[in-house]
């Protein structure tokens, strides 16, 4: 009885969305976080009589013919590219973008990652950092006798000293766009890799070539939004609960099947 198979296709495409709600909702206030959806399609048919097909009794041609579904399978886990609300922090190194583009950081392996998490500290030699240690990129260390930071909406990195009238310039921070931001990889800890189906990186100075502007102290909020998200959830829990019921159907035809005398 095909009814079985099908209706467990549909259970474990219910139970990869609410794997994918549950992922969306407990990360609700992680910074610059960004909901994923789970989409779906139907899987192959069998075709017990073909559109189109001409009958052997009659000589006809059969409008619509016999297809017979095969169930629902995963298709992609889609990453919605909205920005979220801008939080006011106040900290030098806190960075949120408004707009478009990623910030460059290096891997302890020596390859690039990307994010958007503007979460920024200072390491022991001054260097910036994210939260995991990996250094930004372009490289920027800040002196221990600075005053204080100032960074420009295009990404400037100026800083005051007590014995100095004017600031000095330490680097220029830039951004890095992709063609096909829902190809990258996501690494866990706000970081993204690059992809052939992302496409190569595009690096710029932050309000150029359609990348957007940096906001000194200020961080992205995740663009989760939980009621969306409860509804999507009690949506895929009834579909898993009818998938249920269509194999606790299928197994009592089985059954009153196998009785007859």
């Amino acid at each position: 009885m095909r009814a079985l198979s099908i209706a467990a296709t549909g259970m474990s495409a219910q139970q990869m969305r609410v794997e994918v709600i549950s992922n969306n909702l407990a990360n609700m206030n992680t910074t610059a976080y960004n909901p994923r959806r789970a989409e779906f399609a139907d899987l192959g048919y069998q075709q017990l009589t073909r559109p189109g097909a001409i009958t052997a009794t009659s000589g006809t041609m059969v409008p619509t013919g016999v297809q017979v579904g095969l169930g629902v399978r995963p298709t992609a886990i889609s990453m919605n590219i909205n920005q979220g609300s801008l939080a006011q922090t106040g900290g030098d190194l806190d960075l949120a973008i408004d707009g478009k583009g990623y910030f460059e950081v290096t891997m302890p392996n020596g390859s690039s990652a990307y994010t958007r998490d503007g979460s920024f500290k200072r390491s022991g030699e001054g260097q910036i950092v994210t939260s995991q240690g990996y250094p930004l990129v372009p490289d920027i260390t800040i002196p221990p006798d600075a005053k204080s930071i100032k960074i420009s909406t295009t990404g400037e990195v100026y800083a005051t000293f007590a014995d100095r009238p004017a600031p000095e310039l330490l680097g220029q921070i830039t951004l890095t766009g992709f063609t096909n931001e829902k190809g990258l990889e996501a690494l866990g800890d706000n970081l993204f890799a690059e992809t052939a189906a992302s496409g190569s990186p595009i690096t710029d100075q932050a309000g150029n070539a359609g990348m957007g502007l940096i906001q000194q102290g200020y961080l992205e909020n995740s663009s989760v939004d939980a009621v969306r998200q409860i509804t999507d959830l009690i949506e895929a829990q009834r579909g898993y609960e009818l998938n249920a019921k269509v194999i606790t159907a299928a197994d009592q035809m089985l059954a009153a099947t196998t009785q007859i005398r």
